[in-house]
């Protein structure tokens, strides 16, 4: 796996801009099957940063209801990743 394919997209929403905010801490949804280490070395290769800790966390399907219809949704692997101190902000160019 490359690390374009580990890191799926960045996750955002007022939980995750709280941490980026006060913590330095951003919020990714990754490939189900990568670890720790490989999110780290793909994180500090795309966005040229040093990470200082990884935080894994895997979603379980939910059932969802679509009128008579049930669905599951997709199983999700999030990664909290905390970058260490005096590295710059990896969304803003």
């Amino acid at each position: 796996m490359t690390a374009y394919d580990i890191i799926k997209k960045p996750v955002i929403t007022e939980k995750s801009e709280l941490l980026r905010r006060e913590y330095n801490k951003y919020t990714f949804e990754v490939n189900p099957k990568a670890n720790k280490i490989e999110i780290r070395k793909a994180v500090e290769t795309i966005f040229n940063v040093k990470v200082e800790s990884v935080a894994t966390m895997n979603i379980k399907p939910v059932t969802k209801r679509h009128g008579m219809k049930l669905y599951k949704t997709q199983a999700k692997k999030k990664a909290i990743v905390k970058l260490a101190e005096g590295s710059r902000n990896i969304f803003e160019f």
